[in-house]
């Protein structure tokens, strides 16, 4: 079993756990297994073999118990009896009519029924009036919505690392392209769509209904079909003809306006082909939101990302080491990786005050005597008081290579004050960039109510930048605003706010984001090399 393989396991073993209401710490700590060997660069079997698992950041003795199993016999038999006890394309199935996964399986008990298809038949008959708890008007919204199952709904979407990771996965299976929303690169993603090239569709068709992700077929035809996973998330699949595989792509990426305004799109056996026959040039996938006319611009590319500006170790809430995060950055061919742990005021974890922050600086010379001629920046992200002071005076301020202010409690301020507040931070001479300024959760918090063209104002003003912040759960600026910075004339930063390793790979996101605010290398801070990020320090100085 390779990497990907076993760690899906684990997130299917601990998504069947979370169904059965087991210890939320038990599910958490599985679903990080499964995020450090899907990252693991080393084949994960080996380290089984040998008893070598728990050198893996996570992997306690409960995991390593499950691991050796499942490299072993290519199974878990826990994951198998869960299987059988939750009947996951069932509760797939009611989560994606809106029923929770407790109900789904206190109907099926009660209907005496195992599998979606049964439930289908079940309240067919009628049979969904004799459970108790579902009157009439309950069951005449079951059956209008199994009627509908195939109609397109208003959910809650995935964070597009979930969203890549998902459909990712169903593309490599089947050997297709991952389309929709995903390709698009949004930050919260509904429609998730795979494009397959195939000449005879059907057993493409029951291997995508094979797959592990997909729990359950809400709608098939001859060329598509709609499968959900456990927790409900429907995922498209279209088998194209293979002369129709580049107008079956730009039409399950783009969004519906893009696509429309295309329309009649030209049968073709890739996307160059088909902006050919409309003369038109290629559009990257990131800029397919609003129906545009032109040449696109040539946006920045990961690969010009010069270094990471925004990352934290140990000495705050990070994982790894400084000299760790330094080797790490160093392998993604980067020149520079600037050290922004946070600040006492920050509260929720630990800050550096005046005294580590010079401590610090210590380990970040000797790590840089190993990594040599790779430079490991001295920076902070320096929390904005409510008045709008920084969280550290500014004769500490002067001695940082890169300095970033952020607001992190008080993000519910009035639009006003919150704005003064930023404001007053980004005239401060050794600031360089604010981070996440929307402040941002995605699902979980809105953007606050900071007034951000009095910001662009402010940040031309002082030369300060702006992050695109690549944690999956933040990606703030979104790309609509990075459009609108940059017309300002304000430049961006794309970091990663790494808190180990593996976070490092969030630069992914970031420039994505970038991309669709319609980014291009001159406009991101760190697609220049090292000297004129030192030398931007001493001009802003």
């Amino acid at each position: 079993m390779d990497n990907a393989q076993i760690a899906d396991r684990l997130d299917a073993f601990a998504s069947l756990l979370e169904l059965a209401e087991a210890n939320p710490y038990t599910t958490r700590a599985y679903r990080r297994a499964a995020e450090t060997i899907r990252g693991a660069a080393i084949p994960v079997a080996e380290l089984v073999r040998s008893g070598r698992a728990r050198e893996l950041r996570g992997i306690g003795p409960g995991i390593e118990t499950r691991l050796r199993e499942l490299v072993e016999t290519g199974a878990i038999t826990e994951l198998a009896e869960l299987e059988r006890e939750l009947a996951p394309d069932l509760v797939g199935l009611g989560r994606f009519l809106g029923l929770g996964a407790k109900r789904s399986v206190e109907i099926a008990r009660a209907l005496g029924v195992r599998t979606a298809d049964e439930l289908r038949e079940a309240a067919a008959a009628g049979r969904l009036r004799t459970v108790p708890g579902i009157g009439p008007k309950t069951e005449a919204q079951l059956l209008e919505a199994l009627a509908r199952e195939s109609e397109p709904r208003p959910r809650r979407g995935l964070l597009l690392s979930r969203a890549w990771e998902l459909v990712g996965g169903v593309a490599a299976a089947l050997g297709g392209e991952a389309a929709g929303d995903v390709r698009r690169w949004r930050d919260s993603c509904e429609l998730l769509s795979v494009v397959c090239a195939a000449q005879d569709p059907r057993s493409l068709l029951a291997r995508f209904a094979a797959l592990p992700h997909i729990v359950a077929l809400v709608e098939q035809d001859e060329r598509r079909a709609v499968g959900v996973t456990v927790e409900g998330v429907p995922v498209e699949l279209v088998a194209a003809e293979p002369e129709r595989f580049g107008t079956a792509l730009v039409r399950a990426t783009g969004s519906a306006a893009y696509v429309a305004a295309l329309e009649p799109l030209p049968e073709a056996p890739d996307e160059q082909a088909v902006y050919r026959a409309l003369d038109l040039p290629w559009c990257p996938p990131e800029l397919r939101e609003e129906p545009f006319r032109g040449e696109p611009p040539v946006l920045v590319e990961r690969e010009d990302i010069r270094g990471d500006l925004h990352s934290h170790t140990t000495w705050s809430d990070g994982r790894a080491t400084v000299e760790e995060m330094g080797h790490a950055a160093r392998e993604r061919g980067y020149d520079y990786l600037a050290i922004c742990d946070h600040t006492p005021a920050v509260g929720a974890v630990r800050g550096l005050t005046p005294d580590d922050v010079r401590r610090q600086a210590e380990e970040i010379a000797a790590a840089n005597e190993v990594l040599v001629p790779f430079k490991v920046l001295r920076g902070i992200e320096c929390d904005i008081l409510p008045d709008g002071r920084l969280d550290l005076p500014d004769d500490v301020l002067a001695e940082l290579d890169w300095v970033q202010a952020s607001v992190h409690g008080g993000q519910r301020m009035p639009r006003r004050e919150l704005t003064q507040r930023v404001e007053e931070a980004l005239r401060n001479p050794y600031v360089r960039c604010l981070s996440h300024p929307k402040g941002r959760y995605i699902n979980r918090r809105p953007e606050n109510a900071l007034d951000l063209e009095r910001v662009f104002d402010v940040a031309l003003e002082e030369r300060v930048a702006l992050e695109v912040n690549g944690l999956p759960d933040r990606l703030d600026l979104r790309g609509e605003h990075v459009r609108d910075a940059l017309r300002a004339g304000v430049q961006i930063v794309c970091s990663t706010d790494a808190h180990s390793v593996r976070g490092l790979g969030n630069m992914t996101l970031a420039v994505a984001t970038a991309r669709r605010g319609w980014a291009m290398a001159a406009d991101v801070v760190n697609t220049q090399p090292l000297r004129a990020i030192l030398d931007g320090r001493r001009a802003a100085h």
